[in-house]
């Protein structure tokens, strides 16, 4: 009998502590079989920010590091800038990213630093009780949000993708998701032209990936995926929007 799937060397070989329906676990696989066929596990480093992306370090078998809260950007920066062979990479959530990180990654896309953000955006904070994130949708209920989001109280939701593609020094913004099987091959050949992005030098490289929450949404883990797909992608729509191939830095 030929095994045809197995777990890749970038992966720690411990169970999955996150919660059933997540989409973490996707994801995290993702990012490591990109750095594996890249042949980059041995100078790989995540930094995975506060939020639920923080575990990464229990799951990822390459080097890492902590930042504090929203810095995740600013510390991949530190780091690229003293070791530019390396592949820098930051795992964020959209609590983390989009509200208290904003600035870092704004300004990271802004200089044309040449690191990669893998953002997972599932509308809410998920690790600490379902409260409104900037992403969460217009109507949409969260534990600070019982009646549903309004644009009276709290504005629209943050399309953090559409943003950064209008910066000139960003190279490669794309947005995927998770919820079949088709959409998992394809954020992985995004999360794939965002780390050759940034090994290329063309600069900043970002790939958000909408992601399920049951826990938090209140859903099985097959609703969800429903959800994702019905309601996430007509907000939050499926593509790349900017590719950039060569660059003349001046």
């Amino acid at each position: 009998m030929t095994k045809g799937y197995q777990k890749p060397a970038t992966l720690e070989d411990v169970p999955w502590h996150f919660c059933p329906g997540c989409n973490h676990g996707i994801v995290h696989r993702l990012c490591a079989e990109v750095v594996e066929e890249m042949g980059m596990q041995s100078r790989t480093i995540g930094v995975g920010s506060v939020g639920c992306g923080v575990f990464s370090y229990d799951y990822f078998n390459f080097d890492g590091i902590g930042p504090s809260h929203g810095r995740a950007p600013a510390v991949a920066t530190g780091v690229k800038r003293v070791h530019p062979d390396k592949l820098v990479f930051t795992y964020q959530g959209d609590g983390d990213l989009a509200a208290i990180g904003t600035t870092e990654m704004v300004h990271s896309a802004v200089r044309g630093e040449n690191i990669t953000i893998v953002f997972i955006n599932n509308t809410l904070y998920g690790m600490t009780g379902g409260q409104m994130a900037p992403t969460t949708m217009l109507g949409q209920v969260t534990t600070t949000t019982p009646r549903g989001r309004t644009v009276q109280q709290a504005g629209y939701p943050f399309k953090v993708a559409e943003m950064l593609a209008s910066i000139e020094g960003s190279a490669y913004i794309a947005r995927g998701a998770v919820f079949n099987p088709a959409q998992v091959v394809k954020t992985k050949k995004a999360i794939r032209k965002a780390f050759e992005c940034q090994m290329a030098g063309l600069g900043f490289s970002l790939v958000e990936v909408l992601s399920a929450c049951p826990t938090n949404w209140g859903m099985n883990p097959l609703q969800s995926l429903k959800h994702v797909q019905e309601k996430m992608v007509p907000v939050y729509p499926l593509g790349e929007f900017k590719v950039v191939t060569e660059r003349s830095i001046e």
